[in-house]
């Protein structure tokens, strides 16, 4: 039998070779050294996973508020007929809708109060701070419409009372969404910055099509007798729910990285209304030509278009309801992939296609809508809903980055809710005046028209810069 030789030290490893005590230490400090490492590793993956978790969080809350929010808020306008009758009655149901769509103007009308109001506490006191307000301030008026007597019980003071807490709903509605856009493209990656964003339109518009649905499926479980005496009520009394709901989660939002960072470089202070409006009222101005379509297009188009399907069209078209809320799902389903697509090719490219078509294609489209039927009108309205996301998608970010974070709030709440004041609730109001006075859907259309065209100058003008 061969013997090895012993090494120099007498030592020798599993395998029969002579070892050092040298090697020995080599060999441990190696390991160690790939103990810290995987450790090292692991931690950063931890960090990685708890920063991501944290990321989605505060995403989530600061998207699926939007959703509860503008649940409260559209709901109105989806059982506006049954409001006309219950608090502006009169001998023509024509004259009680213009009521009660006159009430759905109204809140509009207050909505660049509540974005200089909350323009200024996000601004200041930060944007997560501004989105928990905002969503208390909805969900109280919400829930007392809902307990409010009728016209037949306390005669004028019922109407009055209404209008007072429509009010209140524009005054916290005029912060919300705007909140919602900032807080969530300021958290979001930049170069997901289009898609991230997009979500708050596509929550913002899953609320109002919630809203829909509550109304198609009351009515369809209550009858129209009791939907008309009582049923109404529920979707307002259910606000309070909703409104708990998003308080809850918006208390577990962080505050956005670009307000932290703002506020530790001292760059908070003075009033930002006054210098977004110093600084660039260019830009103020053209942020609300760019919206024009989000106002006055998506309200005609998605809250009065069941009205003008189930009283202007002849014949009728039956299932008004549940065509509109399957135009808005592809909507909603839409919007998220343009803000994707936004990403890549840029903004300006598919607001200018979207306002382009918008522009051309909405009168042959009212004109198939005209023929009445179930088909056409699906097809119209699919054909919309395609357009509107294309545009919808990609406008919040663009509005984030056409304004410095110092007084982004402010300023995308006063050229935002300007916009929506004078085109979007004013929309079914006055596509139903339109309408009364010149007999055709087609004085509706050639208003949506105008709007498009208005929209495609200022998509067209959009500057380069604007795109990062």
């Amino acid at each position: 039998m061969e013997i090895k030789p012993p090494s120099s030290d007498g030592l020798v490893n599993e395998n029969g070779h002579g070892i050092t005590p040298g090697s020995e230490v080599s060999d441990l400090l190696n390991q160690i050294n790939a103990n810290r490492k995987a450790k090292a590793a692991r931690a950063a993956r931890t960090l990685t996973k708890k920063q991501q978790e944290s990321l989605h969080k505060n995403l989530f809350g600061g998207i699926v508020g939007n959703v509860l929010e503008w649940f409260d808020f559209a709901v109105f306008g989806f059982l506006a007929p049954i409001v006309g009758e219950k608090f502006f009655p009169s001998d023509d149901p024509l004259d009680s809708l213009l009521s009660a769509f006159s009430v759905f103007a109204a809140a509009f009308l207050v909505r660049p109060i509540g974005g200089v109001i909350f323009g200024y506490i996000g601004d200041q006191l930060g944007r997560q701070k501004a989105l928990q307000i905002s969503v208390m301030m909805m969900a109280v008026p919400t829930f007392l419409i809902g307990c409010l007597p009728t016209h037949a019980d306390i005669g004028m003071a019922a109407p009055i009372l209404l209008i007072l807490l429509r009010i209140a709903q524009g005054l916290s509605v005029g912060g919300e969404l705007i909140g919602s856009i900032a807080y969530v493209a300021e958290t979001a990656p930049e170069k997901k910055r289009g898609f991230y964003s997009s979500w708050t339109f596509a929550s913002c518009y899953g609320g109002i099509m919630l809203g829909s649905l509550s109304a198609v499926g009351l009515s369809a479980i209550l009858g129209p007798e009791e939907m008309a005496s009582w049923g109404w009520r529920l979707p307002f009394l259910f606000g309070i729910v909703i409104g708990f709901v998003a308080i809850w989660m918006r208390t577990e939002l962080d505050e956005t990285p670009v307000f932290e960072k703002m506020k530790a470089q001292g760059k908070l202070g003075g009033n930002p209304l006054a210098e977004a409006i110093e600084l660039a009222p260019g830009g103020i101005f053209h942020a609300a030509m760019l919206v024009i379509l989000v106002g006055g297009g998506f309200y005609m188009l998605f809250v009065w278009w069941p009205t003008l399907l189930s009283r202007y069209v002849h014949p009728h078209v039956k299932y008004a309801m549940e065509l509109n809320t399957v135009s808005m799902l592809v909507l909603i389903v839409l919007i998220p992939i343009t803000g994707w697509l936004s990403d890549r090719v840029g903004r300006r490219q598919l607001l200018v296609l979207s306002s382009a078509c918008m522009t051309f294609l909405t009168l042959p489209l009212f004109m198939l809508v005209e023929q009445g039927g179930f088909f056409p009108v699906l097809v119209a309205q699919l054909t919309f809903s395609v357009m509107m996301a294309f545009f919808l998608g990609p406008i919040p970010a663009t509005l984030v980055e056409m304004f410095p974070a110092r007084i982004r709030y402010s300023a995308i709440g006063l050229s935002y809710n300007i916009s929506l004041c004078i085109f979007g609730g004013t929309a079914p109001l006055l596509a139903t005046w339109l309408v009364k006075t010149y007999h055709t859907v087609y004085a509706p259309a050639l208003y949506l028209v105008l709007l498009s065209a208005l929209n495609f100058f200022a998509a067209w003008r959009l500057p380069e810069k604007s795109l990062k």
